[in-house]
């Protein structure tokens, strides 16, 4: 159904922050964290979240000699299994750790950095930890579930002087960096508009969709862990392992989950890492509430960012093209996993910009892996530092609150709070099932 009503927004706002109140660290009574220190030539690595994406990640760092995998947590026994079997495989040891309790891997002072892969409702939670216990920090995007749950990990991350990387590995490859270094350095001439074409519908990756029915938790998975801080709902198989992402209990749908790949490229080609829009006003259609999988199939964002740029994210527009297009008053760039095309033919030809016309040069990176690595020993920022993901994240969480309320947002970017609309500001966070609590 197309969802623009306020009294069908309420309904929905309602049904989907029904839930328990808000999270300390239960059942583990740790130490305090340990001061600061100078990481050691071999970086010691635990990895947290074992499914799909975790185990790409991990062994996209058991490539590096200088990275040592020692330990790995989840509370799936399968997927904790297989990947502990991968590393131990790796390194011809059965020196890997296996943990169920992500606190307990934190817990250790050998551990240098962690690697953190799991469902967007657990990212806050985690993340904060693993800062507080002094551990730098190679995360997934999306940031976290809400906003307020990002400005939490902002935050833990800079109080205690971690190294952030983002799962945002676009900004790694050539053929983004070449594209935000052409509209950053003006050749394009001044912005006038930016289109993000995003994923609509739902994705059926984790092979489960057959599966939309109540039934008992397999014996392997830790389900009431697994949910966490989010709604005690009864276990259905389709909205588990990679098919959470459908599910506002667990994920953001496709918006949510390409967010921070498409827009994140279009705030680094126009200077934005550090800023944001201040209207926003997003349209969407959305399953019934009580469908298991019941994220916006169908979307699209209007955004008015400072210096007279527009934006629109959208998924399901055939008009907006997937990747990111920047339309400036001298020409255009568009740029994809898929290819690379511009007004200029020439900038296509190019591998990179001539150094004559890098005026502003941004960071390259050709191994997001390394990149990570890299920064944990020189204390400088990665590709991808936390507020960068935070930013680049904010026009997906708002256009999805304009959906649930039915209007148009005005948003302070300084100060990161909802203009003059109570019931919208509600949804910047989400309330957590006892007893779990955001310190």
């Amino acid at each position: 159904m197309t969802f623009p009503k306020l009294g069908a927004a309420i309904n929905r706002r309602r049904f989907l922050l029904s839930g328990g109140a808000v999270l300390a660290l239960p059942n583990l009574i740790l130490g305090c964290a340990t001061a600061r220190k100078p990481p050691s030539q071999q970086i010691v690595l635990g990895i947290i979240g074992c499914g799909g994406q975790g185990t790409t990640n991990a062994k996209s760092f058991l490539g590096h000699a200088d990275c040592r995998v020692v330990a790995a947590c989840d509370v799936d026994k399968n997927h904790l299994r297989d990947l502990v079997k991968v590393v131990n495989g790796h390194y011809k040891n059965q020196d890997c750790k296996p943990y169920h309790d992500f606190r307990e891997l934190l817990a250790r002072t050998d551990i240098d950095a962690v690697m953190i892969a799991v469902p967007d409702h657990w990212h806050a939670l985690i993340a904060v930890e693993a800062a507080r216990r002094k551990k730098d920090i190679y995360g997934e995007k999306p940031l976290a579930r809400t906003i307020a749950e990002q400005q939490a990990i902002v935050q833990a991350v800079t109080r205690h002087d971690c190294i952030w990387q983002t799962g945002s590995w676009q900004r790694s490859v050539a053929q983004f960096h070449k594209a935000a270094e052409i509209v950053r350095n003006g050749l394009i001439g001044k912005i006038k508009r930016v289109e993000v074409g995003l994923p609509s519908g739902h994705n059926d990756s984790g092979h489960t969709a057959q599966f939309m029915y109540v039934s008992n938790p397999p014996p392997e998975l830790d389900y009431d862990t697994w949910i966490g801080p989010s709604k005690l709902m009864l276990y259905i198989r389709a909205r588990i392992h990679k098919n959470w992402r459908w599910s506002y209990n667990t994920g953001g749908g496709q918006l949510m989950d390409w967010i921070g790949h498409h827009c994140d490229i279009a705030h680094w080609g126009c200077g934005f890492d550090n800023t944001g829009p201040f209207e926003i006003d997003g349209v969407g259609e959305f399953p019934p509430p009580d469908a298991v999988w019941n994220t916006c199939t169908k979307y699209r964002i209007e955004l008015k960012y400072p210096g007279e740029v527009a934006m629109t994210i959208a998924g399901g527009y055939p008009e907006i093209r997937s990747g990111t297009k920047w339309i400036g008053s001298d020409g255009w760039v568009w740029v994809d996993r898929g290819g690379f095309e511009a007004s200029n033919q020439d900038w296509v030809e190019l591998k990179q910009l001539p150094e004559s016309e890098r005026k502003i040069k941004l960071m390259i990176s050709t191994d997001h892996a390394r990149n990570f690595l890299d920064s944990i020993k020189s204390r400088q920022p990665t590709i991808t530092p936390v507020a960068t993901a935070h930013h680049s994240t904010i026009p997906g969480h708002l256009g999805l609150i304009s959906m649930l309320v039915g209007r148009k947002l005005k948003w302070d970017a300084e100060k990161e709070v909802i203009l003059d609309d109570p019931e919208a500001s509600e949804l910047l966070t989400r309330p957590y099932r006892p007893p779990w609590k955001l310190a």
